[in-house]
């Protein structure tokens, strides 16, 4: 367990941003779901408009380029930053960029896996990453994700979900053969670790070149992009990739988050159909089904 600097300094920050304007938390509402996989899930309701960089009509300007240094918590080796992100919905959630351009539908580079762990191993939680506007990411400017969490804590509310995937690709390591689209949709394994933090970045960074490949995303050394959007999780135990096909559905958006099981409702969002049909159901609907690559490309 780390000192838990970075999380300490996030939360300081967070205060004086607020306290200047830098930060808009959103306001949210907890709403009630039945059915049975309604314990898998955490719905809130946004109490206003969404900010306008995540609204689907409109210019998108970049807010990492420059960003803002009321955002900044600590300049993180000499390409990546970690600040803020402007419009939490949980306190000292906090966004590790590059300082440079990097666009977010290319693949994550082994510079990238390293920052993260010099973050992680000081400051954990669920890391979360959105490959582009079909994946939920509402930048195009690379940004890996960070909700802080204690080691007490639970991770997130589909912990379970994953944790029987886990096992279920034990036994098997081609996603093709799961009967449900949703797990076909996913690929995922353990964390590698290493005592010296350059090995660990390293592993990580073949565990995902591996994942992808699975996955049928193709292959990081011969092509710029993947061939589809994909969102990644990263727990201290497990990483996972899902396969996208859409951002949004019945009017909910679904980023990474939602695969953890975290749920945002707008004004734009068909609750009806959610109570009706459930999360899992509303999961199904955005992946790209998975069924066998040759290859590596689909």
């Amino acid at each position: 367990m780390g000192s838990e600097h970075f999380w300490s300094k996030a939360l300081e920050r967070s205060e004086q941003a607020e306290a200047n304007g830098a930060l808009i938390p959103l306001m949210t509402t907890p709403v009630d779901l039945a059915g049975a996989d309604a314990e898998q899930f955490e719905l809130r309701a946004l109490n206003a408009a969404l900010p306008k960089h995540h609204r689907p009509e409109g210019p998108k300007p970049n807010p990492f380029r420059p960003w803002d240094p009321h955002l900044e918590v600590e300049r993180i080796d000499q390409q990546h930053v970690l600040i803020l992100n402007k419009y939490p919905v949980q306190r000292a959630h906090m966004l590790l960029i590059t300082q440079n351009w990097a666009s977010q539908i290319h693949w994550l580079q082994p510079d990238d896996w390293r920052a993260l762990v010099m973050v992680d191993r000081d400051s954990t939680g669920l890391w979360f990453f959105n490959s582009g506007e079909r994946a939920g990411a509402s930048q195009p400017h690379r940004h890996l994700q960070l909700l802080p969490r204690h080691l007490e804590e639970r991770i997130c509310p589909r912990l379970s979900w994953f944790k029987r995937h886990l096992q279920q690709t034990a036994q098997t390591a081609d996603p093709a053969q799961h009967p449900d689209p949703l797990s076909r949709s996913c690929v995922i394994a353990e964390r590698p670790r290493a005592t010296d933090p350059d090995e660990e970045a390293m592993r990580l960074h073949d565990l995902y070149r591996s994942l992808a490949a699975r996955l049928g995303l193709g292959g990081i050394s011969a092509e710029l992009q993947p061939s589809f959007p994909y969102n990644l999780l990263l727990t201290r135990s497990w990483l996972a990739l899902i396969r996208r096909s859409q951002d949004e559905i019945h009017g909910f958006s679904v980023n990474a988050l939602g695969f953890a099981g975290y749920l945002l409702a707008t004004s734009r969002s068909d609750l009806s159909w959610l109570r009706t049909h459930g999360g899992e159901q509303l999961l199904r609907s955005v992946v790209s089904d998975f069924s066998g690559c040759t290859d590596a490309v689909c």
